[in-house]
């Protein structure tokens, strides 16, 4: 990837949306150059799809919550893959001090995020968890852009 890739995909973190016209009249190159460059980011992989960002009060209706995990002894490992194969973990952190690991859940309702936890308690080698659900969020980062 050269400056010009580099640029375009700045360009396209900000608005995926942009225009082939536009992009290419912001490089200062042609139409033609955008649209092979694109595709070829795409067809190596560099570009794996593009996406719509919502507004977090907007983005979903689903339930969201946090579990703090703490860990017995050495299953910190065994205890994460099966956090990562359970359905209502949207992402898992590492965390240092009190707590051991971060899990970020996501259900449709009460009684799914009810059925998230029952499972998550099953895990063997989890010793303690605390869950909090989600209420609003009163500032959210742009991720990406120039």
């Amino acid at each position: 990837m050269d400056a010009i890739d580099q640029r375009l995909i700045a360009m396209l973190r900000h608005n995926a949306r942009e225009s082939v016209a536009t992009l290419a009249a912001r490089l200062g190159v042609s139409r033609g150059t955008v649209t092979n460059r694109l595709r070829k980011l795409e067809d190596n992989g560099v570009i794996v799809g593009y996406t719509v960002r919502l507004r977090p009060a907007v983005a979903s209706t689903a339930l969201q919550a946090w579990m703090s995990i703490t860990i017995e002894g050495n299953e910190a490992g065994r205890v994460a893959a099966s956090l990562l194969g359970e359905p209502g973990v949207q992402a898992l952190h590492a965390t240092n001090g009190q707590w051991d690991l971060l899990a970020e859940l996501q259900a449709d309702s009460p009684a799914g995020l009810s059925r998230v936890l029952e499972r998550i308690r099953l895990i063997k080698g989890i010793r303690h968890t605390e869950t909090n659900i989600h209420l609003e969020t009163l500032r959210a980062t742009q991720g990406g852009g120039e």
